[in-house]
Formats: structure tokens, C-alpha cells, sequence
């Protein structure tokens, strides 16, 4: 039995991981969700996100190649390796706020973006700004690959100041509850529409040539 990963099925999930992260963090739906329902939004919104950075990685071709007679790590490879990280960072800090429902105290804490997480996340946009740069496609504003790139960029950094937001204070309050939160639905929102860029297509482009 085998699976072949496409491009499709890659945009689909984390067009759906982005979707049940927008809905989690959505102002005024997620108070009404409850903290129970919009934890678990966040838990499986999270393991759609690894599924889709599995494929990526998958597509993502071989690690090495041999640039000028030498050995050399693939970037576009590195920059999938380094977001699927994020993707299981985000898969246990979801789940570690799933279990907090059970404690009491603690009931009525909702899931942001952690640290880790978010840092593997930006890492790997500047890896894919970094490759556009190396193939001199630093502007191409009707290549999907090159809207993809910048729309993750930025929701990437949403997902950094969502996690400054919710830094965790001596007396147990986080620094800015709000940012957090529309920290998470504006990069929930940026993730979904990088994604959906690609939806209907069942493989990249050649917006990027191949730099090491």
C-alpha cells in the first residue's frame, strides 16, 4: 500500500489546521467555544499542520546534492525539516493545554503560540525568503510559490508576537492576553491564504531554482 503526497493533499491540511486555529482564536467565537472546545480545536488543528509538513518534507526531494564538487544541505529541504519541527512543538503544547482541563485553577486556560514552536516557524520563513533571494525572485507577485513564501512569512511573525504575548509573569498573568490571541488568529488567517494559494494544483512550480 502506498501514499503519494502531492501538493493537494499538503495545502489541504493546512488549510484545515489554519482553519481550526482561526476558529480557536476567532474574537468573540472562541469565548463562546468554551476553553474545552477550543483547546481541542487547537490539539487537532495542530496534528493537520504535521500531517501537511510531513508531505511538504516529502516533497521537499533529497537532503544533500553536490554544489561545485562539494556536498550540500538542499535549503528548501532544511526549511520543511525546520517547519515540521514547529509543527510537533505546537503538537505538545496542545496537548499539554488539553490536559490542563483537568486541573483545577486552570480550567479556563487557552492554548497560544509557544516559543519553540513559533522560532522554528520563523526559521523556516527566513530559510524560503532566503532561497527567493538566491534565485533572484525577491519580486514576483503573480507566482503563487512567491505569495506563498511572504503570506507564511507574515503569519509566522503573528505567531512570534502571539507568543511574546502570552509570556507567562512572576504572578502567573501572561504579559498581553490580547495580543496573544489576535497574534494566533492573524498567523492562523496568513497560514490558511499561503495555503490556499495552492489548492487545486498537484505540484510546485519553478519559482525557485535550487540553491544550496
Amino acid at each position: 500500500m502506498l501514499i503519494h503526497p502531492t501538493l493537494r493533499v499538503q495545502s489541504w491540511g493546512f488549510v484545515i489546521g489554519s482553519t481550526l486555529f482561526a476558529l480557536g482564536s476567532a474574537p468573540y467565537l472562541s469565548s463562546l467555544f468554551g476553553a474545552t472546545l477550543v483547546n481541542l480545536l487547537f490539539f487537532v488543528g495542530s496534528w493537520f499542520f504535521t500531517a501537511a509538513a510531513i508531505v511538504q518534507l516529502a516533497l521537499a526531494g533529497p537532503v544533500i546534492i553536490t554544489d561545485s564538487g562539494r556536498p550540500a544541505v538542499r535549503v528548501v529541504w532544511l526549511s520543511a525539516a525546520v517547519q515540521l519541527l514547529g509543527t510537533i512543538m505546537f503538537n505538545i503544547s496542545t496537548g499539554s493545554a488539553m490536559r490542563t482541563l483537568n486541573v483545577r485553577g486552570e480550567i479556563n486556560l487557552v492554548w497560544n503560540p509557544d516559543a519553540e514552536g513559533s522560532i522554528a516557524f520563523l526559521a523556516s520563513s527566513f530559510l524560503a525568503i532566503l532561497m527567493l533571494w538566491r534565485s533572484n525572485t525577491r519580486w514576483a507577485s503573480r507566482s503563487a510559490e512567491w505569495q506563498s513564501v511572504w503570506l507564511n512569512a507574515l503569519g509566522s511573525i503573528a505567531f512570534g508576537v502571539s507568543a511574546v504575548g502570552s509570556f507567562i509573569l512572576k504572578d502567573g498573568n501572561t504579559l498581553d492576553p490580547n495580543v496573544a490571541n489576535i497574534g494566533t488568529f492573524v498567523g492562523a488567517l496568513f497560514f490558511l491564504f499561503a495555503s490556499a494559494v495552492f489548492l487545486g494544483r498537484s505540484r510546485p512550480g519553478a519559482l525557485v531554482a535550487e540553491p544550496a
